[in-house]
């Protein structure tokens, strides 16, 4: 059983659901080659995937092409269906740091023979995530910074503002397939600069305002 806390609270959420938003963010679209979605790309990660802060990644034997994501990472604080965009943000409980870590040459792989992601993205320590601050810490999650250096040296450098989904969107939309729970967490797309990881690699993620992360490659 794996569980985040709120600290500034004292409040510890059991992991639900991991719902991880694909392609959200223009200029990562784009380094990728992809098209843009019209609808938000929803894939999931099992609550076995996460690892916390000084932990280790380890790359599986089936990939020699693991990447970093930064991202936003939304908790639930309460059960919801069919949520109106309007009322979205009152369901969060917190916002916290993930790394979505993907094996990108198994992602290219499946995807070109029409096959489910979830090798390539739900594997054993493929979620770094930080521990979350109050959702009432964050009055704007479309004006946040998201930083990642590898190595000590600047990767990823984007804002939540580039989002096509909001997060309040992410949501409605999301609870109107899946009911929401408490302790579920939505990983919000990341924006352009992704790379590739190696054993003895070092990764550290931030947003200011919310926290930061770092966790090394096995």
């Amino acid at each position: 059983m794996k569980t985040v806390s709120i600290p500034a609270t004292d409040n510890e959420y059991i992991i639900g659901k991991i719902l991880c938003i694909g392609r959200n963010y223009v200029d990562h679209i784009k380094e990728l080659g992809n098209e843009a979605p019209a609808a938000p790309v929803v894939f999931m990660k099992p609550a076995t995937s996460v690892i916390a802060g000084g932990e280790r990644v380890v790359i599986p034997p089936y990939s020699s092409e693991c990447h970093y994501e930064a991202e936003l990472a939304v908790l639930i604080g309460k059960d919801g269906k069919d949520i109106v965009e309007a009322e979205a943000l009152s369901y969060v409980a917190g916002y916290g740091v993930a790394i979505d870590m993907t094996l990108r040459d198994v992602q290219d792989g499946l995807r070109k023979k029409g096959l489910p992601w979830d090798i390539a993205k739900g594997f054993d320590t493929s979620c770094p995530l930080s521990d979350f601050v109050p959702a009432d810490w964050v009055p704007d999650p479309q004006n946040l910074a998201i930083r990642l250096l590898l190595n000590g040296e600047e990767r990823q450098n984007g804002s939540t503002g580039l989002m096509m989904h909001t997060v309040a969107a992410i949501i409605s939309y999301l609870s109107g397939i899946f009911t929401l729970e408490e302790g579920d967490v939505i990983l919000t797309g990341t924006p352009a600069g992704v790379g590739k990881v190696v054993a003895g690699d070092r990764m550290e993620a931030g947003i200011v305002g919310v926290g930061t992360i770092t966790v090394s490659v096995a």
